[in-house]
C-alpha cells in the first residue's frame, strides 16, 4: 500500500496543483488527506488535487513522488478507476442512424 503524488503543474486559482493517489483504496487515500488536513473538497472521486504548498508535506509523511504516467498506471492496477474503453454507458461501435 502506498500513497502516490506526481508533480505540482496543474495550474488553478493562482496556485499549481497536483494530484494524490492510493495504489489499492479510496480509504487509504482519504484517511491519508484527512491527515493532512485536506478538506472534503479536494477529493475527486479516486485523487485528491493537491496545492502546491501542501505537496512537500504530504511527501514528508509518506506520499511516494512518481510520474502522472504511474498515477494513472496505478489507478488502473488498482481498479479504482477504469480505461475510457471499460467504462459503461460508451458504445464500443458509433452506431449508424437509419431514416
Amino acid at each position: 500500500m502506498a500513497i502516490l503524488i506526481d508533480q505540482a503543474q496543474w495550474p488553478w486559482r493562482d496556485w499549481l496543483w497536483c494530484h494524490m493517489i492510493s495504489d489499492t483504496s479510496v480509504d487509504e487515500l482519504k484517511a491519508f488527506a484527512d491527515s493532512l488536513g485536506v478538506p472534503e473538497r479536494g477529493f475527486q472521486g479516486d485523487h485528491v488535487d493537491l496545492p502546491e504548498h501542501m505537496r512537500q508535506i504530504a511527501i514528508e509523511r509518506g506520499a511516494r513522488e512518481v510520474s502522472t504516467r504511474e498515477i494513472l498506471a496505478a489507478l488502473y492496477a488498482a481498479g479504482i478507476r477504469q480505461r475510457p474503453s471499460e467504462r459503461h454507458g460508451r458504445p464500443t461501435e458509433v452506431p449508424i442512424h437509419q431514416p
